[in-house]
């Protein structure tokens, strides 16, 4: 686990505002104020190996989130208009959020900015169930179907990570990713938030 947050970044942070799908400032405090909530911030909107993380993360039944008193929220870097593809893609069900500034990212530490893949001396992930040839061109196909959208993605680079914040001021977890393959399995991630996964 990383290092938490600490209070007064924790007050920072839950002063500033992302994006709902609807284009609507959100205080990001209030998203945790009165309830405990499992944050997992992608990399860009059009991320393979983040959309094959939300995809897992949306098979995780409602049920055992309510059990825990718990939600997913997702976050990307990028503008607000490409959150309603990823709900397409995913068929997460959860809120997503967009922080196109990167504040919020920076406030909370995830400051690394690369395209480095998993070292070749460390196991893959579980969730990265398809191989970088395909999602790369997972990735061109869904920028060439939504041309729209392109630039509104996010930085290619930026990094997330997963926090679980709440109720009020207080975080429990911290993991910030250090390549594009690093978002945490998601069996530890549910562990931590108390929630029954499988």
């Amino acid at each position: 686990m990383a290092s938490l947050p600490s209070p007064a970044v924790l007050a920072d942070a839950a002063n500033l505002h992302i994006f709902d799908l609807n284009g609507q400032k959100v205080r990001f405090g209030s998203l945790f104020e009165s309830k405990k909530a499992v944050f997992v911030f992608i990399r860009h909107f059009f991320c393979g190996n983040c959309q094959q993380y939300v995809m897992e993360l949306s098979s995780i039944p409602t049920e055992a989130l309510e059990q825990a008193g718990t939600e997913i929220v997702v976050i990307g870097c990028g503008e607000w208009e490409p959150i309603r593809h990823v709900l397409e893609n995913t068929n997460f069900h959860g809120p997503i959020y967009a922080d196109p500034t990167r504040e919020l990212y920076r406030t909370l530490g995830m400051t690394i900015e690369t395209l480095q893949v998993t070292p070749s001396d460390t196991k893959k992930k579980s969730y990265l169930r398809t191989g970088r040839f395909s999602n790369a061109m997972q990735s061109i196909w869904n920028t060439l179907k939504n041309p729209a959208l392109v630039g509104k993605q996010g930085n290619l680079k930026q990094l997330g990570g997963e926090f679980i914040f709440g109720p009020g001021n207080q975080c429990s977890y911290a993991s910030r990713m250090q390549h594009t393959e690093d978002h945490v399995e998601v069996a530890e991630l549910m562990k931590m938030a108390g929630v029954a996964y499988p």
